[in-house]
């Protein structure tokens, strides 16, 4: 079974496992890894991308919502099978260690805890207002 985690394209290391894309674009600058998966239904949607945090993570919750977990599981194993390798290394763009910074890869992380009961951690710092692991 796969294990998932969470981390910024900028810190991400091969070492860490397989780098998977759940943003609307790619980075616009040449990484030091090859970033050959993606699950654009975890990325969040024009719709609402930009909006206040509460609307933001109402409507990215009811994105997950309608997918669902059984969707997303087995979109991981296909990329875990595919890279021969379990641990599975969700990228974003914010720097969370930043102090007021938040994202929709916790977002995720928050999700896929309450519906699996897997810890999904975050591989890079965290500033103010978020745990090892979890978002506050």
């Amino acid at each position: 079974m796969f294990e998932l985690f969470t981390h910024r394209y900028q810190g991400f290391q091969p070492s860490m496992g397989v780098p998977v894309r759940i943003t609307l674009g790619a980075p616009r600058w040449t990484l030091p890894y090859t970033l050959e998966h993606q699950v654009q239904e975890a990325a969040p949607s024009r719709e609402y991308f930009g909006t206040a945090r509460p609307v933001y993570e109402k409507a990215y919750l009811a994105q997950l919502d309608r997918r669902g977990v059984n969707f997303f599981a087995s979109r991981f194993q296909e990329i875990a099978v595919a890279a021969q390798d379990l641990r599975l290394v969700l990228l974003c763009f914010e720097d969370l260690a930043q102090p007021g910074q938040w994202c929709h890869r916790r977002m995720f992380a928050a999700w896929w805890q309450a519906e699996t009961g897997a810890k999904v951690r975050e591989l890079g710092p965290l500033g103010p207002g978020y745990e090892q692991g979890t978002l506050l």
